[in-house]
């Protein structure tokens, strides 16, 4: 029997240009469909940093630069950066479904994710977008738009927006609806579009970006997937990494990997939150996996052949630890 898998796939593994990402996709598709047609269900999200970053580059860079348009608020470009890569795995999916004669349907959902306005990332912004400036640039921007400029690594000027953590997702039924109707679908793109619920329960796009592979985990979590996989750019996680005693991690437990985030082997920028949300889904659920590998190797990992695995906790275990956990708060 197959299993419900949810895949979390880096923005930096579609490339930098709408041309680079027609051709990246073709792969995307060939390891993806291979899940699919070994009898999974299979549900897509992923990052958009080149593609969200170039889209709010160039419609600022007009903006300031005289080429009349108007300064595009981030939430849409996040919504427009959804669209065309979506709108590119679609094509790509199909066309390798097609090949191998899967008679299944794809579609992207565009994805809104609620977030805490009061969330603590909100008080520093750290995650850099858009274009650089000068310093003189930049404060003529933030004096006209009231968003806050900070020098990146020397290069310049760069508008910096919050991380806040995803509470919500919106269309978490529409998607639900889709995966028992045996769709493919894509949601979640770039860890959603950052919303805030107000009081009449309407929502309202505010400038953020969210951890796609935290969203990802929810999202699997949601669903209540049987595994979740992170598609990046290493075949394994390891612990001290470019050191001479570097140790490649095949399975791990939950336990163990806690136990090396607190030993500082993971980079906060890099394989922290890739861990960090691995864990949250293995967690959160009975006779659960989670894995990170790269996309080249995505079919071998769900064999156990390849890929850093982490497992949760076997049904048995996790009525157990519940139980204690009650216990414990009671």
């Amino acid at each position: 029997m197959g299993k419900k898998i949810v895949i979390a796939l880096g923005g930096n593994a579609l490339g930098n240009s709408a041309e680079e990402q027609l051709r990246l996709v073709k792969n995307t598709a060939n390891a993806i469909v291979d899940l699919i047609e070994d009898g999974n269900t299979v549900i897509i999200g992923h990052g958009n940093g080149p593609q969200v970053g170039m889209i709010n580059k160039a419609m600022e860079f007009s903006a300031v630069n005289g080429g009349d348009t108007p300064n595009m608020p981030f939430p849409e470009c996040g919504a427009m950066s959804q669209g065309y890569i979506g709108y590119h795995l679609q094509q790509a999916l199909r066309e390798e479904l097609k090949a191998r004669n899967i008679d299944r349907e794809v579609a992207s959902v565009i994805t809104q994710v609620v977030v805490d306005p009061e969330d603590k990332a909100f008080l520093e912004p750290t995650k850099p977008i858009g274009a650089f400036l000068s310093e003189e640039e930049a404060k003529k921007m933030a004096a006209e738009t009231g968003y806050l400029y900070k020098q990146d690594s020397g290069r310049g000027y760069r508008r910096v927006v919050a991380s806040p953590a995803p509470l919500k997702i919106v269309e978490i039924n529409v998607i639900a609806n889709m995966v028992e109707e045996d769709m493919v679908v894509i949601s979640a793109g770039g860890g959603g579009i950052p919303v805030i619920e107000k009081e009449d329960g309407s929502l309202e796009g505010i400038a953020a970006v969210i951890d796609k592979d935290k969203t990802c985990a929810k999202l699997a979590d949601d669903l209540d997937a049987d595994l979740f996989i992170i598609l990046t750019a290493v075949d394994y996680v390891y612990i001290n990494y470019n050191k001479p005693d570097e140790q490649k991690l095949e399975k791990v437990s939950l336990e163990t990997m806690k136990k090396y985030i607190k030993e500082g082997h993971f980079a906060k920028g890099s394989m922290l939150p890739k861990v960090e949300a691995c864990l949250q889904f293995v967690e959160n659920g009975k006779n659960r996996e989670a894995i990170i590998t790269s996309l080249e190797k995505a079919g071998e990992a769900t064999t156990g052949s390849v890929g850093t695995r982490i497992e949760g906790e076997s049904d048995m275990v996790h009525r157990m630890m519940n139980a204690f956990r009650l216990s414990q708060n009671a």
